[in-house]
């Protein structure tokens, strides 16, 4: 039983003139202090390349000490006063030039994990463009004469967030529940992140870390596994290690219901002038209305969850590769149900309440299996929705069978694949059972020197 547990709570601001101005300088300046910190990363490479002895930063502590050492230098220009130093340094928090630097040692270090697990992973980090990068911006919650640096609530209006360099800026949502917790000391805010969505409207999510749920709300033991087979057609359907089917849950399906919408209004954007202010109305109505339908899908995705969460305490699940899946036909389908995002949220939310999600293997042949008699048969096409055993001649229905054999999933004795395929090569046609060994930093640093060399164009010999 963990005492804490970090959950986020996520507020629309509704700021003036003037504060979504402020707003925008910060996001630039977050945008600006990742680049250029990128850009000293790719200096230092450069010249290790050619063989001087120079320290590249690596870490974010590193980030962080050649971002502030570089902004306050005569590389980074002469303020108003004709000091050395970024200009504008002092507009704008401290703590976003910090926080966009340990994004960026976060970004470093994801790449050179990318040989330590054996798996592709991620790439060198890229250059943030204005057009196409996330607008946002982090601050950390800073304690000063026993006031914390991000508040929630105001005597005179409650629904309002205090930030620094900021000010007070009105939130739509109501504040009560998290200015109780905060009140009781059951909570504490640990970051704040500000950002800008698609459809125009700023945001603000409060990274808190609080207290263990009551007693009260807790499962007492874990017990009676669950079966949750997920689907296209019935988003899930939840059934007991008997065969009983305990619950069939439709998904909203946001996605496919606003297709004739979201054609009507791609088909608008298409028709206006490149550049036009027509043009930008069409994409801020489009963008709007995509923001909404994944406002329907993740309220459906965390209602369910929770509810579930609450009333189960051992659920059981599929392991399925997503990724793969979003490789076939099936892919719009399959966005439209948040699969992951659904078994994501019932992972934390157990793990609050005491519960626990188990994840059945990958090669557990649920849908092949029969409930009633354990016996394995032959596939079965997706357009056959009654599963009838061969065996035993059991008979039920397709989703509701393989939930159940999902239940029985914590007491049947599966081989573990990892063991039986040890001498398999995987898709990087390495062997699948032994990892690459760990890389030195100097071998990282090559591998960095390789992804940001400028490369020549090839040269075309006439014939």
């Amino acid at each position: 039983m963990t005492s804490l547990r970090h959950t986020t709570f996520r507020f629309t601001l509704l700021p003036t003139a003037t504060q979504e101005q402020t707003l925008w300088r910060h996001a630039g300046a977050a945008r600006f202090a990742f680049n250029q910190a990128l850009r000293l990363v790719k200096d230092a490479l450069e010249a290790k390349r050619r063989g001087e002895d120079v320290f590249v930063p690596w870490t974010g502590f590193d980030q962080i000490n050649s971002i502030n050492k570089w902004k306050r230098s005569a590389a980074a220009g002469l303020g108003e006063d004709g000091k050395p130093g970024l200009a504008w340094r002092g507009e704008v928090l401290q703590q976003v030039f910090e926080e966009a630097a340990v994004d960026l040692g976060r970004a470093l270090a994801n790449f050179s994990a990318r040989r330590t697990n054996g798996s592709r992973g991620a790439g060198f980090p890229k250059f943030k463009k204005r057009s196409d990068a996330r607008q946002a911006f982090r601050i950390r919650n800073k304690t000063s004469g026993g006031r914390s640096a991000v508040e929630v609530g105001d005597a005179g209006s409650p629904r309002s967030i205090r930030l620094p360099k900021l000010g007070l800026l009105a939130v739509r949502e109501d504040t009560r529940k998290l200015r109780r917790m905060i009140a009781r000391g059951r909570a504490k805010i640990l970051f704040a992140t500000i950002s800008h969505e698609t459809g125009g409207r700023w945001t603000v999510s409060l990274n808190l870390e609080a207290a263990a749920l009551h007693p009260a709300n807790r499962h007492e033991v874990v017990a009676n596994p669950i079966g949750i087979d997920r689907g296209l057609q019935t988003f899930a359907v939840l059934a007991d290690g008997m065969g009983r089917e305990v619950e069939r849950i439709e998904a909203p399906r946001p996605l496919r219901r606003a297709l004739p919408k979201l054609r009507r209004l791609s088909r608008d954007l298409s028709r206006k002038k490149k550049g036009s202010r027509n043009r930008h109305r069409a994409r801020l109505r489009l963008s709007k209305f995509h923001q909404r339908i994944g406002n329907v899908r993740r309220a459906f995705v965390h209602r369910v969850s929770s509810r579930l969460a609450k009333t189960h305490s051992h659920l059981v699940v599929e392991t399925l590769s997503t990724a793969g899946l979003m490789q076939t036909r099936m892919a719009r389908s399959l966005a439209d149900s948040s699969w992951a995002k659904f078994a994501d949220a019932l992972t934390y939310k157990l793990q609050w309440r005491g519960g626990a999600l188990q994840r059945a293997n990958r090669f557990y042949p649920s849908t092949r299996r029969c409930s009633a008699c354990s016996e394995v048969g032959e596939a079965i096409p997706l357009s056959e929705r009654t599963f009838r055993c061969r065996f035993c001649g059991h008979e039920a229905d397709r989703d509701t069978n393989a939930a159940a054999c999902l239940a029985q999933y914590p007491g049947v004795q599966w081989p573990p694949v990892a063991a039986k395929q040890a001498e398999t090569k995987n898709v990087c046609r390495e062997e699948s059972a032994g990892a690459w060994a760990r890389p030195t930093r100097g071998t990282v640093l090559v591998e960095a020197e390789r992804a940001s060399a400028r490369r020549p164009r090839r040269a075309v010999l006439a014939a």
